[in-house]
């Protein structure tokens, strides 16, 4: 058993890092290490503290990972290319030569990381042509120092200037704030209705959603991952989440209804398709996650996978 640790802190440290360069790590039943390069790392909830990252449904390493009682996420520093190019080909002994320790739920951290989130596995699952890994986070620790990036087939350091970087889509986030079996609509601003987003900025996904929830006047909490789909009319990637919030009168917009009479007024198909969804699954009490595009994707439900 950890000590508990500060959400305050966590929260921080997700903001700071949650787009680096990841080697993700764990052991066999032989006690061996074993590890993986990833850069899909996102924080999932904080209240209970939960990470993802994602792994190849291809790699030698899967079973381990998907069925194993934990994992750790180490965030690679700036001068740490070379471990992140080891882990992400094939090696008789990835750790060879690098200096690491069990973290205090069980997993290798690797020394002179950025950060580190050790964890117990919560739930594994299958999405597409990778297995997306959810943790749940028992200890963490996080330096100041700059971190490794990747993008584009190349890792970065914070050398690196906006004009020298290949653009990329841009991420939005959009807030599905619930509340009494009601949903926050705002204007779209071409004569529909939306739930509230934000383009998210260099602070990241947390940050954005957050400020986005204070600027609305409401109280709520950040909740899971409810859809991730890119829209190629505009060229943006989004994120929606859950938020469940205290019925009030926001700074904008007004709480509908969530059912089909309530939604007629919303004017992208995709957002309208997402909450009539989300209506359907509400009445059931069952929900999944939304894979895909704007147009098609698939929504991946099912629990399996929790540690007994």
């Amino acid at each position: 058993m950890t000590a508990p640790f500060d959400l305050r802190a966590l929260r921080d440290a997700f903001g700071c890092f949650m787009t680096g360069v990841t080697v993700v790590t764990t052991t066999d039943p032989a006690g061996r290490p074993l590890g993986f390069t990833a850069n899909s790392f996102a924080s999932v909830s904080l209240d209970p503290p939960l990470l993802l990252v994602c792994i190849a449904n291809g790699s030698s390493n899967l079973a381990r990972f998907a069925g194993g009682a934990g994992f750790a996420v180490n965030i690679l520093a700036e001068g740490q290319a070379a471990i992140a190019r080891t882990f992400a080909r094939p090696a008789a002994d990835r750790f060879a030569g690098l200096a690491w320790h069990i973290g205090p739920v069980g997993a290798p951290i690797l020394d002179g990381v950025v950060a580190w989130f050790d964890c117990t596995r919560e739930q594994s699952v299958p999405a597409g042509d990778h297995t997306i890994l959810i943790g749940r986070i028992g200890a963490f620790a996080a330096a100041a120092h700059p971190a490794l990036g990747y993008y584009r087939g190349a890792y970065l350091t914070p050398a690196a200037t906006a004009a020298q970087l290949p653009t990329g889509p841009e991420v939005v986030i959009a807030a599905i704030l619930e509340a009494e079996g009601r949903v926050l609509l705002v204007a779209d601003g071409q004569g529909g209705l939306a739930v509230p987003m934000a383009r998210v900025g260099p602070k990241g996904v947390q940050a954005t959603l957050r400020a986005l929830i204070a600027e609305l006047g409401l109280e709520a909490e950040p909740g899971l991952i409810y859809a991730v789909y890119e829209d190629a009319r505009r060229g943006t990637q989004h994120i929606a989440i859950r938020c469940p919030a205290r019925l009030a009168r926001p700074a904008r917009g007004a709480f509908v209804a969530l059912a089909p009479e309530g939604l007629v007024d919303v004017a992208d198909p995709a957002l309208r398709a997402m909450l009539a969804r989300l209506a359907e699954e509400a009445r059931l009490g069952t929900y999944g996650v939304y894979f895909g595009t704007h147009e098609a994707g698939r929504v991946q439900r099912g629990s399996e996978g929790r540690p007994s």
